[in-house]
């Protein structure tokens, strides 16, 4: 399988003299679910900013193709309804307009936004913000997305959307890295884990990998 993220981090942080990370190597291919994975203060949000490139201390290497990333918390420009922000992101890519259009169309439908697309996202409910981050980030159909806990906020219907739309660009050939604490819905969607801990990979596989690693038949991420 063709690898589309290569991730080589020799040691990343804040500073040179502090670093967060230390030895994490991976690779994710084209039509893989990675789920990253660890407990708070694990290095997840570290080894994302390395990967974007907006860390303030890195030593390695990253290759990437085009990505499309979701953030935690929610950022838009402020001035500017959700149309406005489609509109935006439209004139960046290089994509034919109607399919483009009739794809915002889809899943504004599919979220339930047709109204709020007039609306300033700043006045959204978290939900929504949440919604609109995941709107924008898959209408860019790129070689790889880097989502960041994406169902906080979210509820039962909206998540089932999301994870068919992962579905869908997994089967495109989409390569997608998602950091999450939803455990249970990680170990039945994930083709992979990589497990932080204390800033490094302490190890990464299949769920099947994992448990015969770590001599736990039918353990789980759970414990």
């Amino acid at each position: 399988m063709t690898a589309v993220l290569m991730a080589n981090i020799k040691e990343a942080g804040y500073s040179k003299e502090e670093p967060i990370l230390k030895n994490i190597h991976f690779s994710i291919a084209r039509g893989e679910l990675v789920g990253l994975i660890g407990p708070n203060g694990a290095g997840k949000s570290s080894t994302i900013k390395s990967l974007l490139g907006i860390i303030d201390y890195f030593d390695g290497k990253i290759e990437m193709k085009d990505y499309a990333y979701i953030p935690e918390r929610p950022i838009f420009y402020d001035g500017l309804t959700l149309w406005e922000h489609i509109h935006f992101l439209y004139s960046t890519l290089d994509v034919d307009e109607q399919i483009f259009y009739s794809q915002v169309n889809r899943l504004l439908q599919s979220f339930q936004m047709e109204e709020a697309a007039y609306r300033y996202p700043e006045s959204f409910s978290k939900g929504m913000q949440q919604k609109a981050m995941i709107l924008l980030a898959f209408l860019q159909r790129s070689s790889v997305y880097i989502i960041d806990e994406p169902f906080i906020g979210l509820d039962p219907k909206v998540t089932k959307t999301l994870l068919e739309l992962i579905q869908r660009e997994k089967d495109r050939g989409a390569a997608i890295l998602m950091s999450t604490h939803v455990l249970d819905t990680a170990e039945k969607i994930c083709d992979r884990f990589l497990l932080l801990s204390n800033g490094t990979l302490i190890a990464q596989g299949t769920l099947a990998d994992i448990r015969r690693r770590s001599q736990l038949p039918n353990g789980s991420l759970f414990v």
